[in-house]
């Protein structure tokens, strides 16, 4: 039996009294696509803030590779091979396209194979046109892929995306759903999302969360169908 990527084992959050997750269980397997989907409120970014290490379970254990990562702090989990994108663009304003995403590749790395990363990167989400351009002066999209550029160079395992197409244009969801189906040829990706119909163009398998527990799990087109689900969250975008 291979050892999942990552896993959760009954994972429980209390803040004072109120469980905002409770006895959650997750098994991500190497190169596999995950969406946790659910209304607000629901614990999913809960959730997240555990598996990135912002937040300490007050139960359970979380594992990357079989390793106790539980409450680790996010640099020590980034260490380990997991990249992570928060909601709000988390980039270098004061610097080029180019220069950001060198830093990031730059980690542990010759500057020559740094210098290959950027460029590959680059060219994989279609930024090398704006490389020279001052990150601070790009579109709120264009941010966005420059931090999801900086995740991938940094050559991770699996990657942590939380709402990646959050205030995008119809034009830039498509593409960034592309794109997270390119990263994810190579790299595993959990994605927290609300977007219906972004989750229709990237799901496989979802996980719906509900009052802080998992409600279901199952193919997306099997999610999306449920009526359980449609009567907590979906309503009438579902159709």
């Amino acid at each position: 039996m291979s050892v999942p990527l990552l896993e959760a084992r009954n994972v429980t959050m209390r803040f004072g009294g109120v469980a905002a997750v409770q006895d959650v269980n997750l098994v991500l397997g190497e190169v596999e696509l995950r969406c946790l989907i659910g209304p607000n409120g629901a614990g999913k970014s809960t959730f997240f803030k555990i598996l990135t290490g912002q937040l300490k379970p007050t139960e359970g254990v979380v594992l990357f590779r079989g390793q106790d990562i539980t409450g680790s702090h996010p640099h020590v989990i980034a260490r380990l091979g997991v990249g992570i994108k928060t909601q709000v663009p988390n980039v270098f304003n004061g610097l080029t396209v180019r220069e950001g995403i060198g830093i990031a590749a730059g980690r542990k790395k010759s500057l020559r194979r740094a210098r290959q990363i950027v460029e590959e990167t680059m060219e994989l989400l279609q930024l090398t046109a704006i490389a020279d351009r001052m990150v601070g002066q790009l579109a709120h999209g264009q941010r966005q892929w420059v931090e999801i550029a900086s995740v991938l160079a940094q050559e991770p395992d699996l990657i942590l995306l939380d709402e990646p197409a959050a205030g995008m244009t119809h034009e830039e969801v498509l593409r960034t759903a592309d794109l997270i189906r390119e990263i994810n040829k190579k790299q595993a990706l959990v994605v927290v999302e609300h977007d219906m119909q972004f989750i229709r163009m990237i799901g496989k398998t979802v996980t719906v969360f509900n009052r802080g527990k998992i409600l279901i799990e199952n193919q997306v087109d099997a999610v999306l169908a449920d009526p359980g689900v449609r009567d907590v969250y979906l309503g009438k975008q579902a159709h």
